[in-house]
């Protein structure tokens, strides 16, 4: 029997399908998890409204398929109006308190919608906090560097908030509006910059400083190992 494991990760847009094709795909090859991505769904719709209902129809679809693959999301807590969960998460909650929230809803809600297709072992959401441009905040001479800016500044903020995860939710101090700022036409090129910072940053150094991303992927390591 192989212990080579699929994964299908479905993503709100085109920065984090990159992100994972170029970036986190080869990194957890090398561990025999194979992953790629798929955005969601928007039929007749452009831009980042993501929400459970439309998520909800590929999850429906991938988890159809063969049932020695596994399903898992990648969307950002910042900006999301309609998920489970959402309503449970208590004000001034701690990332790891959000993400806990918003995973286990998630998870209950797609094993009660898809009864029979093993959504309970197959299924493991994640939910970014607060952003996918957090996680650019693991180096903050990296970040730094290819923004041109002083590195206190991003060092100030990660001082301030404790870690990239913890980084405020938001409209002025989100990770990616504090990267607006700092950009020359006040405007974060996401899918190219973030992706080339991504990069340089490494997967390990991710990981490292942001533990809900450790955690997500610790368990896909885990069910690689067999301890599922």
């Amino acid at each position: 029997m192989s212990n080579y494991i699929e994964v299908i990760a479905i993503v709100e847009g085109r920065t984090e399908q990159i992100f994972i094709e170029r970036i986190l795909a080869p990194y957890i090859g090398h561990k025999k998890i194979g992953m790629r991505a798929t955005q969601v769904s928007k039929p007749g719709q452009k831009g980042g409204d993501v929400r459970f209902s439309r998520v909800r129809r590929d999850l429906e679809n991938h988890l159809k398929q063969r049932a020695d693959t596994y399903v898992t999301t990648f969307i950002d807590y910042y900006g999301t109006k309609e998920w489970p969960g959402l309503d449970l998460v208590p004000p001034n909650a701690l990332p790891a308190q959000i993400a806990g929230t918003i995973n286990e809803a998630t998870r209950e809600q797609v094993v009660s919608l898809f009864p029979g297709r093993q959504a309970e072992r197959r299924f493991i959401p994640f939910v970014a906090v607060h952003e996918f441009e957090a996680l650019l905040f693991s180096d903050a001479g990296i970040l730094a560097g290819q923004l041109g800016i002083d590195e206190s500044k991003v060092a100030t903020v990660i001082s301030a908030c404790g870690s990239p995860e913890e980084i405020n939710n938001n409209p002025r101090t989100a990770p990616s509006k504090r990267l607006d700022a700092w950009s020359p036409n006040g405007k974060f090129l996401k899918t190219t910059m973030g992706i080339t910072i991504a990069q340089e940053i490494g997967i390990d150094k991710i990981r490292n400083a942001c533990p809900l991303f450790d955690a997500w992927l610790t368990r896909f390591e885990e069910i690689q190992r067999g301890f599922q």
